[in-house]
């Protein structure tokens, strides 16, 4: 029960300090990427909308299409929160749930380490599983499905998941093989299965037609990966020495 209550401790803790540097770090990098992207994706829109009520306007009136225009975009618009302090709140706290999520996940396996060798679990080994964590989730799906920008165009969602999480599966089980067996058939096993994700290639659209300059693509894929690097470097680290500390402060007492 004490080491239970030990990973659950460390990662709501490590969750809540790394969600909100991870959302700090976010202000000056990604955020305002996603903001400049969203001015040419609500500008495409209004383009398409024009073209698209102007034989409306030819036939009933300026007036009139005018508006059904606006009844069209009150009738049609999805909720989002308002930009400023409420998307901040929503943003850090997304943050902070999926980090919580993340170290859980990290806790778990540095109690099952920990019990396996009977060895605390130092901060450096914990930032190597937080970079091992960075090459599942980063890197190996972001090969083939880079971070897109609001206003590109992308593949049908389901077979965009179903792709991202056959990537992360595979490369997991791949690194677990090559770390943790050791052995030349493991090794070989490994490697297969670290590349047949990317031989099978993820779904993509055949044209892609978007205002978005490229430039602030290239820009958006450089910071989300620079960002899930900090965060992912700072949740191994930060749950590891939080959870050998409260572990070992339960042996003590117990």
């Amino acid at each position: 029960m004490s080491t239970f209550r030990s990973i659950v401790f460390s990662s709501v803790i490590a969750g809540f300090i790394v969600g909100l540097i991870v959302t700090a770090a976010q202000q000056f990098g990604t955020v305002p990427l996603i903001l400049k992207a969203e001015v040419f994706e609500k500008a495409a829109e209004g383009h398409q909308h024009e073209a698209a009520v102007a034989p409306q306007a030819a036939a009933a009136g300026n007036e009139h299409a005018g508006h059904d225009h606006a009844g069209h975009d009150h009738g049609d618009e999805a909720w989002e929160p308002r930009d400023g302090l409420e998307r901040n709140v929503y943003t850090a706290a997304a943050n902070v749930l999926t980090a919580i999520g993340f170290a859980l996940l990290l806790a778990g396996f540095f109690a099952v380490r920990s019990g396996a060798t009977g060895a605390s679990v130092s901060w450096h080994e914990g930032l190597i599983w937080g970079l091992a964590g960075f090459a599942v989730f980063t890197v190996a799906p972001g090969l083939g499905l880079p971070p897109e920008l609001p206003g590109v165009p992308a593949a049908p969602l389901l077979s965009r998941q179903i792709w991202w999480l056959a990537a992360v599966l595979a490369t997991a089980a791949g690194l677990a093989l090559i770390v943790f067996r050791r052995s030349v058939p493991a090794a070989v096993a490994g490697v297969v299965l670290l590349i047949l994700p990317h031989l099978i290639g993820a779904p993509e659209l055949e044209h892609v037609e978007t205002s978005v300059p490229s430039s602030l693509s290239h820009q958006f894929v450089a910071a989300v990966t620079m960002t899930s690097l900090v965060f992912w470097s700072l949740l191994g680290t930060v749950t590891s020495a939080l959870f050998t500390r409260l572990d070992h402060g339960a042996d003590l007492r117990a």
